[in-house]
C-alpha cells in the first residue's frame, strides 16, 4: 500500500487500508470532526467517518442513490460500518475540485463553474419526487438544541458575525425571510465541492450529506460566501450574475447565520 505524504501525520483506519486491497491510497480530505477522505487507485473514493464525528454516511449513500439519477454526482458502490467507524465507497468522477491549485490560479473560471454547475443542479433535481428535506425549521429547532445542550457558546465564529450575540443571532433566525424559490439544495454548497474538468466547466458535485429540499438562498448565500475563503479577490458579483440571479442581501445574511448556527 502506497500512501500519498498528506497521509503521514493522519493513520490510516484499518477498514480504509483493507478496503484499498494494496491499491495505492491518496488522501484528499480531512476534517475537524475526524473525518478521512481517499482516493484508492484510479477509479474509486472511500469516504470514513469515526462513529464520534456523529456524521452518517447512510445520509449521504441515500441521498446520492436519488439524486444521481438528475444530476452527475458520485454513484455509491458500497456503504457500511464496524466497530470503529462508517465508509463510504463511491466511483471517481472527472475533474478536479474547485479549490485545487490550478482553479485556485484561475479564480474566474473557477467562479463562474461554481456557478453554473450549481444552477444546473438546481433547475435539474425535481422538487416533487424528492424524499429529503433541508427545512429551515428543522435547522432552526437544531440551533435552539445545540444552544440547550451547551454546544453554542457566545457568538458564531465567523468575523462576519462576530459582533452579533448569541441571544440576538438566536432571535434573528427565528424571524426569517419568505422563501424565494425551493429547490433540492446542494446543502454544503461550498467551493470544495464542485468539480471542474479540463476545459474549465463543472462536471459534477460531491459531498451531499445535507441533500434536500429548501429555499435555494441556503445553497446561495454559503456558497457564494465560499469564494471569500477560497478565492484571492472579490467573486461574489461574478457568481451572482452567472447563476442569474441579483444578490439578495437580508436573505443572504439570513441563512449565512444559520449555517453558522447549525454545524
Amino acid at each position: 500500500m502506497t500512501v500519498s505524504p498528506m497521509d503521514l501525520d493522519v493513520p490510516v483506519p484499518p477498514r480504509v487500508a483493507k478496503l484499498a486491497a494494496g491499491r495505492r491510497l491518496q488522501a484528499i480530505w480531512h476534517n475537524e470532526l475526524g473525518g478521512l477522505t481517499y482516493r484508492v487507485g484510479a477509479d474509486t473514493f472511500v469516504k470514513w467517518s469515526p462513529h464520534e464525528s456523529g456524521l452518517d454516511l447512510t445520509r449521504e449513500a441515500e441521498r446520492l442513490a436519488w439524486a444521481v439519477r438528475f444530476t452527475p454526482v458520485p454513484v455509491v458502490l458500497d456503504c457500511d460500518r464496524d466497530d470503529d467507524g462508517q465508509w463510504l465507497v463511491t466511483a471517481a468522477l472527472p475533474g478536479e475540485y474547485a479549490v485545487s491549485d490550478r482553479w485556485k490560479q484561475e479564480p474566474r473560471t473557477a467562479v463562474t463553474a461554481i456557478a453554473n454547475g450549481l444552477r444546473a443542479m438546481h433547475d435539474a433535481m425535481p422538487v416533487a419526487e424528492c424524499p429529503f428535506t433541508w427545512a429551515r425549521a428543522d435547522r432552526v429547532g437544531h440551533a435552539f438544541a445545540s444552544r440547550a445542550a451547551g454546544k453554542l457558546t457566545g457568538a458564531p465564529w465567523h468575523e462576519d458575525y462576530a459582533a452579533i450575540g448569541l441571544d440576538a443571532a438566536l432571535r434573528r433566525i427565528v424571524d426569517p425571510p419568505p422563501d424565494d424559490k425551493l429547490v433540492v439544495c446542494h446543502g454544503d454548497a461550498c467551493s470544495p465541492n464542485t468539480l471542474i474538468g479540463d476545459d474549465g466547466r463543472w462536471t459534477a458535485h460531491v459531498d451531499l450529506g445535507e441533500l434536500g429540499i429548501a429555499d435555494r438562498w441556503a445553497d446561495l448565500a454559503v456558497a457564494s460566501w465560499a469564494l471569500t475563503w477560497n478565492y484571492e479577490g472579490d467573486w461574489q458579483g461574478l457568481f451572482f450574475d452567472t447563476y442569474g440571479v441579483a444578490a439578495d442581501r437580508d436573505r443572504i445574511d439570513y441563512y449565512r447565520l444559520l449555517w453558522e448556527l447549525t454545524p
